[in-house]
């Protein structure tokens, strides 16, 4: 980790400052790439100062990118941010594959990379460790680990990922507070974590008990303002404006997000439509929502906004 101080406490700074923006990656109707559309939603998710800007990861619908559409999404990216916060770019798959997406990265002037669990088959613990190992291996950039799925790490195992030179932080998805605070223990000096639970601000003070405050959200994708008056509440220990945020806000939002799979994503962007932003329909297998739902979330953003003072 020590060949890349710089990165760790460019992040460090970033997270202490602002939440951690997941752009959306903007399509066509017809489904095919929006370069510009993507342009102008960065430069709008920018404006907002975020601590860092993670392209082409799950809120960016990775998975459905091609290598030129990702070397794309990450260029416009690396263009937009101008050094002003770390760029960290998605990255997947089995180790191969995640080398090819890593190498385009690195190419494009990526900061870092988040490695996504890798596909659909299960692994045992010595299998995760080397899928980490093959990929650092193999670029000069550091990497964020993303345990979610079938990624779990044992105490054991993450030491031995902490101690990979390219491995400078875990993002968790899991939310398992007994085995989060067992990792955090055994982190060395300056090791990067966040909490990368779904609606993440739903579970922000729960993490932060473990020592784990920096978040990714996916509500600063279509509403920064309440994602930062959040992120502001949370670091005042103001406990009256979060609750208010997640009882009349966040948890309708995660209720709303339940009702189908793919949600996740699929309101996020409907809400940006919502608001104006230039980032087109979601690809298959995700699905945009029925027109139900779409009000049901025009009505909920229009009550979110209202509470930090702003407006559709």
């Amino acid at each position: 980790m020590s060949l890349h101080t710089g990165t760790v406490r460019r992040l460090r700074d970033g997270m202490a400052k602002g939440v951690l923006s997941f752009p959306l990656t903007s399509f066509h109707d017809d489904g095919s790439l929006d370069p510009e559309g993507l342009r102008a939603h960065v430069a709008a998710q920018l404006a907002t100062a975020p601590g860092a800007v993670f392209p082409a990861c799950g809120t960016g619908e990775f998975f459905s990118l091609d290598e030129d559409e990702y070397r794309q999404v990450v260029t416009i990216t690396v263009e937009e941010a101008a050094g002003r916060v770390p760029v960290v770019a998605g990255t997947g798959y089995g180790w191969a594959q995640a080398v090819r997406f890593a190498r385009i990265a690195e190419e494009a002037g990526a900061d870092a990379l988040l490695v996504l669990p890798h596909y659909l088959t299960a692994a045992p613990q010595d299998g995760l460790v080397a899928q980490l190992e093959q990929i650092a291996a193999r670029t000069r950039l550091p990497l964020i680990a993303y345990q979610r799925g079938q990624v779990a790490y044992t105490a054991q195992s993450f030491r031995r990922i902490a101690r990979i030179p390219n491995v400078i932080g875990l993002k968790d998805g899991h939310s398992d507070l007994d085995r989060l605070q067992r990792l955090t223990l055994a982190a060395p000096d300056g090791f990067l974590f966040f909490n990368g639970a779904s609606t993440a601000e739903i579970q922000a003070r729960a993490y932060a008990t473990v020592g784990v405050p920096a978040y990714s959200s996916a509500v600063h994708a279509f509403a920064p303002e309440i994602a930062n008056a959040f992120f502001t509440a949370l670091h005042k220990d103001d406990p009256a404006t979060l609750d208010t945020l997640l009882r009349d806000f966040y948890v309708p939002l995660v209720e709303l997000r339940d009702r189908v799979p793919g949600y996740a994503v699929s309101l996020v962007k409907a809400a940006a439509r919502l608001r104006g932003r230039p980032v087109g329909p979601v690809r298959a297998p995700l699905t945009d929502p029925s027109p139900a739902d779409l009000a049901d979330l025009k009505a909920l953003l229009t009550t979110g906004l209202d509470l930090v003072g702003a407006s559709l």
